[in-house]
């Protein structure tokens, strides 16, 4: 039974070489001095990720995180951006998930950035402030981008389009692989092999007295 299970759940994405997987999504391991701390372009203080464009704020206790306890305002004196490149399988779709609110102190309302993986399409996101938003009630909202890998590696971008020092807030960063539909269908199907094994061996098993 114990290597049907083990059959099942190695029906899963193929395995890659990571030498530089994509870490700190949540920005929790780097420096900072609460309760934040301006980066200039080029600075590599947050753990696996390069600030370019202007700058951003490296946000700690100056307003609630979406997790952990630290995050991001994409504009510092002005729109900034942040940028990490990881190990990818070429041909392979992955998913970014990320939670995006704005800053809600001045500025505009609307905050607006965008997502770019090398070699894809860019994507625009915008968060709308409201009366309701406040630095202790940030109303995070969780958002998606999809990409296929060109190359072994890719940089993935959140580049902020706010002018100012009151921009795009950026936390929570994930990255997966999207298993591709056959792989779906070969997962279903040892499933289903378990399954069955289960049924008939309760079937066959003796009564006990």
């Amino acid at each position: 039974m114990r290597s049907l299970l083990l059959a099942a759940a190695a029906l899963t994405l193929p395995a890659t070489a990571q030498a530089a997987a994509f870490m700190n999504g949540s920005f929790e391991s780097g420096t900072i001095t609460d309760p934040f701390v301006q980066l200039n372009t080029g600075s590599t203080a947050i753990d696996g990720w390069t600030v370019g464009g202007d700058s951003i704020d490296y946000i700690g206790n100056y307003w609630q995180p979406a997790a952990g306890s630290r995050s991001l305002d994409l504009s510092g004196s002005n729109a900034g951006s942040i940028s990490q490149t990881f190990d990818t399988a070429i041909g392979q779709a992955y998913l970014v998930s990320f939670a995006f609110a704005g800053n809600p102190v001045a500025g505009p309302m609307g905050k607006d950035m965008t997502v770019q993986a090398t070699g894809n399409i860019k994507n625009f996101y915008n968060f709308q402030n409201s009366e309701a938003t406040a630095l202790d009630n940030m109303r995070w909202e969780r958002q998606i981008y999809s990409f296929v890998a060109k190359g072994t590696s890719t940089t993935l971008t959140f580049a902020s389009l706010t002018s100012g020092g009151y921009g795009p807030a950026l936390d929570d960063v994930a990255v997966s692989g999207v298993p591709e539909p056959a792989t779906w269908a070969m997962m279903i199907g040892g499933m289903g092999f378990v399954g069955g094994a289960l049924r008939r061996r309760s079937r066959t098993a003796p009564a006990i007295a």
